[in-house]
């Protein structure tokens, strides 16, 4: 291989040497042509231009007398090639460039004929001109450079040359050096040395093969582990996958579940503790709420009686004598006490006391005024069967409490004032309204303390 590299050195220096040299004399040919061009005072015409910068240019006086043995001489290769060197053949193909034609692209290189009356002399120059064309042709298919050339570029060509010299020259002595160092430490080899080294190597390389071997079976079985194992992991990320969406599903329900949970235990504690209140609350005094307004006592707000200076409609009135009734009736049966002689009949404001032996007869709670009203005694009969009722209800609680006593006394339809000792009819007829008012205020008044008792046994 060392020898190699110095014959392709030397050829690639040796071509390089003849082309500086054919470019020299090309240089002094043209300078010669320059010379008598100037001489003839410039009176020949250009037929050819440069190849590289396309500026006319005139050719030497010897190109016209140009023979057969010339132009054959001149067609023998200049460039010395190795027949036998290979790889400097095939190198030289990829920087091959192809020649410069002059005859067959005249047109795009300057080459033009001049037309003359004398049919002798244009084709004597038309045959002067294609000679010298395919003289051009020649000498570019047998040269990496294409001509004609002008001086100018033949110049800046020599220079380029002489750098590429130069590098080659560079590289030589560096190769050679090399060369001379490999020369100087090449050491004579031992040859059985070298046989049991290569007898070592094949051993060693028998070895390394039966490894491989054992190698590429255990490459086989990790593959087939791996796809085992990969076909497992496909597995278990399905599994994990269907493990994660019934997980969320689970834990979605779980939280409506606390949700729900959370919510019936608010109501369940707000149960509780309404409860609790009810439990704390009497129902006696939460349905019916007795109080006073003015010279009026009042039962839920409605008012109990009728005053010249405040006439209460009547509407109003037997209202009042509804939730009376009705408060009566509630504090009997919360007693299991049945009263005799009469039996309430709440109707709102229709409410009525039914006279039991009588064929039930009804006297009733309510009224409507007017004249023939105060001539009925019915109206005056229910509030003293009233009277007696309540007055029934507060000895049947006397029984089982001897303490319990009522604020004012009642004894067949009058009520005793203890401040005054003045007794109140609730009749309405042959009495004044202002008695009349008078004494259902004590009746409302006997009325929630019955009510007050009967509360506090209640909770008891």
């Amino acid at each position: 291989m060392n020898s190699r590299a110095v014959n392709l050195f030397n050829s690639l220096c040796l071509h390089i040497k003849t082309q500086k040299t054919a470019n020299r004399e090309e240089k002094q040919r043209n300078s010669d042509l320059v010379k008598n061009i100037k001489m003839s005072n410039n009176t020949e015409p250009c037929y050819f231009c440069c190849a590289r910068c396309l500026q006319p240019i005139h050719l030497h006086e010897s190109f016209s007398n140009i023979n057969e043995l010339q132009t054959a001489t001149l067609n023998l290769p200049i460039r010395q090639n190795d027949v036998s060197d290979i790889e400097l053949s095939a190198s030289s193909l990829d920087h091959f460039v192809p020649p410069f034609s002059l005859k067959h692209d005249s047109e795009k290189n300057g080459f033009m004929v001049i037309e003359n009356d004398k049919e002798v002399e244009i084709e004597s120059l038309s045959q002067n001109l294609r000679l010298k064309a395919e003289l051009f042709d020649n000498l570019s298919s047998i040269s990496e450079i294409n001509h004609p050339v002008c001086t100018d570029c033949s110049d800046f060509l020599l220079e380029m040359m002489d750098q590429q010299l130069k590098i080659a020259e560079s590289e030589w002595n560096d190769y050679n050096n090399y060369l001379k160092k490999l020369e100087l430490n090449e050491e004579i080899p031992d040859v059985e040395n070298l046989e049991k080294e290569l007898d070592n190597l094949l051993l060693e390389e028998t070895r390394l093969l039966t490894d491989l071997e054992t190698l590429k079976k255990e490459e086989d079985t990790i593959k087939e582990t791996i796809r085992v194992q990969d076909e497992e992991k496909k597995r278990l990320k399905l599994e994990d996958e269907k493990y994660w969406r019934e997980y969320t599903k689970h834990r979605r329900e779980l939280i409506a579940a606390e949700d729900e949970y959370r919510s019936l235990e608010c109501q369940l504690n707000y149960s509780k503790s309404q409860l609790e209140k009810l439990k704390a609350t009497n129902i006696f005094n939460v349905t019916f709420h007795i109080w006073h307004s003015g010279h009026f006592g009042t039962i839920n707000n409605f008012r109990l009686g009728r005053l010249p200076s405040s006439p209460v409609d009547w509407s109003e009135i037997n209202a009042a004598w509804g939730q009376t009734c009705l408060l009566l009736s509630a504090l009997a049966r919360k007693i299991n006490f049945t009263f005799k002689r009469y039996n309430l009949v709440p109707y709102g404001n229709h409410s009525y006391i039914e006279v039991l032996g009588e064929n039930k007869k009804e006297l009733p709670l309510y009224g409507s005024g007017g004249f023939r009203f105060f001539w009925d005694t019915k109206f005056d009969a229910g509030m003293v069967a009233f009277v007696d009722c309540l007055q029934q209800f507060k000895e049947e609680v006397e029984k089982g409490d001897s303490g319990f006593c009522l604020p004012y006394k009642m004894d067949k339809g009058k009520i005793e004032d203890p401040a005054t000792g003045n007794s109140y009819s609730v009749k309405i007829q042959f009495n004044s309204e202002e008695q009349w008012t008078k004494a259902l205020k004590f009746l409302l008044t006997n009325l929630k303390w019955g009510l007050a008792y009967i509360s506090c046994e209640s909770d008891k």
